[in-house]
């Protein structure tokens, strides 16, 4: 991708206006749009950042990626607590009118706002993840959560040796009850005894992803009342819920997004990560990124399904190699359509 240091810029712009009253008639409104041109590649983050250990992360692997195989600029922003939609908004327009392309929205809280700036700039390329927009410049990012925490409720059915198992939700909407139902039912086809019991850190908040301390303690009570795998679906507030895992010593934690057994700020803790509910967001964004380098951007509703590989069961550590027959004949039913998963709980 072409880039223009201050200098060239500067330079540029100046011959530019000087040919303004010539037979090119350029104006110098056209001309600061030239300079903005290929920017690179604009990445707004969930709260919590690139360095949740789930799913900004996994975004943020994406954009790596491509960086390097395309050498592109990737500008990185985050949400914080509490934020507005009008935050969002400005967030997302000052990397439109910067000039970078696509500009990608991670996570379904930045919906209204790619729907809203997507007009205002119908030239360049966005990217939903997690939520629907339907235009003609945006690339609507969705994951089959449920079918991925299905598997992750079979293991879980035929781990536990207390019969109990738990689930915790960062904020408690459409989207983190994906995860809830597709675990629930996974543990109730499998494990007819055992007992799931799902809880919420915020029912209505975004600092459900960004509070650690309270997914810990949301655990510690799990952990209590002999509930010995439990499912984080929070974002960084995961974090917590693992930490507690770790430290009763006798428990399993199960992670989500990334493949947490992998993340380096949760290595300490590694021996206690069974397995990981992944989903595929580095390849989503990277497929983004690749195709508005090639000039043929994606839009439109693009779904990343178990069947195609968009998400998965994490194997690493060996912990659920004992158990894989079992989940990898229930993730061919999924595939083959025997098994139909919820998206939304029984209760």
């Amino acid at each position: 991708m072409r880039r223009v240091s201050k200098l060239a810029a500067a330079v540029s712009a100046t011959a530019v206006l000087a040919l303004t009253a010539t037979a090119c008639g350029e104006s110098s409104t056209e001309a600061n749009q030239d300079e903005k041109k290929d920017k690179g590649v604009g990445l707004a983050f969930d709260v919590g950042g690139r360095d949740d250990h789930s799913f900004n992360e996994s975004a943020a692997r994406g954009a790596d990626k491509a960086e390097k195989e395309f050498d592109v600029n990737v500008e990185m922003l985050t949400a914080s607590n509490n934020e507005t939609e009008a935050d969002r908004v400005q967030r997302l327009t000052n990397l439109a009118q910067q000039g970078y392309n696509p500009v990608i929205g991670v996570g379904f809280s930045y919906g209204a706002s790619i729907e809203k700036v997507a007009k205002e700039y119908p030239d360049t390329t966005f990217g939903l993840v997690d939520s629907v927009v339907e235009a003609d410049n945006v690339d609507s990012m969705v994951f089959s959560e449920h079918e991925g925490s299905y598997l992750a409720g079979v293991a879980a059915a035929l781990k536990t040796k207390t019969d109990k198992v738990g689930f915790i939700g960062g904020v408690n909407n459409a989207l983190i009850q994906k995860f809830q139902a597709g675990f629930e039912q996974g543990v109730e086809a499998t494990g007819g005894d055992v007992k799931v019991t799902s809880e919420y850190l915020y029912p209505n908040n975004d600092k459900g992803f960004n509070d650690p301390a309270a997914a810990k303690e949301k655990a510690k009570g799990m952990l209590d009342r002999d509930i010995d795998i439990i499912y984080t679906a929070a974002g960084q507030s995961g974090a917590g819920s693992i930490e507690a895992i770790h430290d009763h010593g006798d428990a399993w934690a199960i992670g989500v997004d990334s493949d947490q057994y992998e993340q380096p700020g949760l290595s300490e803790y590694k021996d206690v990560i069974m397995t990981s509910v992944v989903k595929n967001v580095d390849v989503a964004v990277y497929d983004l990124i690749k195709s508005v380098e090639d000039g043929d951007a994606i839009t439109g509703v693009n779904a990343y399904t178990l069947k195609e590989d968009g998400v998965s069961l994490a194997t690493s550590g060996g912990f659920i190699d004992d158990v894989m027959p079992k989940i990898e004949e229930a993730k061919q039913k999924i595939a083959d359509g025997e098994v139909k998963v919820s998206e939304t709980p029984k209760k």
